[in-house]
């Protein structure tokens, strides 16, 4: 994505902005963890074939847990599908397996050589892989919209002194550079949409990237 493109996208983020604090964000923590636990129970039946698919097909655990830095500096591990498997030796786990912090791509692409099955690869792009993450958003972990949670090194790699600023707020499931390049964009653009979100967080920029979320989900646009 280019810079006119990004300078466009903010433009358009633009109308749905305002100061961060003209919403009481802490009442609709408690609202979102009750919703995220009704779309878990209603996505059960998809996530419990999709992990035994999963572990049929790796013949390892079906789950994931990766180190992320979470509100305030907090650690927290962000469960998802697993999607990866192929010459690294199985965990030995039965449900979730918890990976130590590893480099990250720094942009990453569809044809990922470490998705080496169809359906791994459908479970990305349709976003299934993210439906454990209802659950961290039900205890409070997460938010349905919020800065994307990362590793700690690729914070002090590409966020450097503006990390607090994107900490100060509960990570979410998806951001405003998900609806808007979601893969296909740098660290550095990531960082200047994070930024735009956290400073000017308001209702209706919620609802949009709620909304424009569902479409991206659906047609499984930029995903990787």
């Amino acid at each position: 994505m280019g810079v006119y493109t990004i300078g466009a996208a903010l433009a358009k983020a633009e109308r749905y902005a305002a100061p961060s604090r003209s919403l009481g964000w802490e009442t609709l923590a408690w609202a979102e963890r009750g919703f995220a636990l009704t779309l878990l129970l209603a996505a059960s039946p998809i996530l419990f074939t999709a992990a035994i698919v999963t572990a049929i097909l790796s013949r390892d655990s079906p789950f994931i847990a990766h180190p992320r830095v979470g509100r305030g500096g907090k650690p927290v591990d962000i469960i998802k599908l697993r999607t990866m498997w192929g010459t690294a030796p199985r965990s030995g786990r039965l449900l979730i397996q918890r990976l130590s912090s590893t480099p990250v791509p720094e942009c990453k692409t569809p044809n990922d050589p470490r998705i080496t099955s169809s359906f791994a690869a459908f479970c990305r792009r349709y976003s299934i892989d993210e439906l454990p993450q209802l659950w961290q958003i039900a205890r409070g972990e997460m938010a349905f919209v919020g800065p994307r949670p990362i590793t700690a090194e690729e914070l002090n790699a590409h966020y450097g002194p503006v990390a607090g600023e994107v900490l100060s707020v509960m990570p979410g499931l998806t951001g405003l550079w998900q609806v808007t390049g979601r893969n296909g964009l740098t660290y550095r653009q990531r960082r200047r949409f994070d930024l735009f979100l956290v400073r000017r967080r308001s209702a209706r920029l919620y609802l949009f990237i709620l909304t424009s979320t569902v479409r991206a989900v659906v047609s499984g646009k930029d995903a990787a």
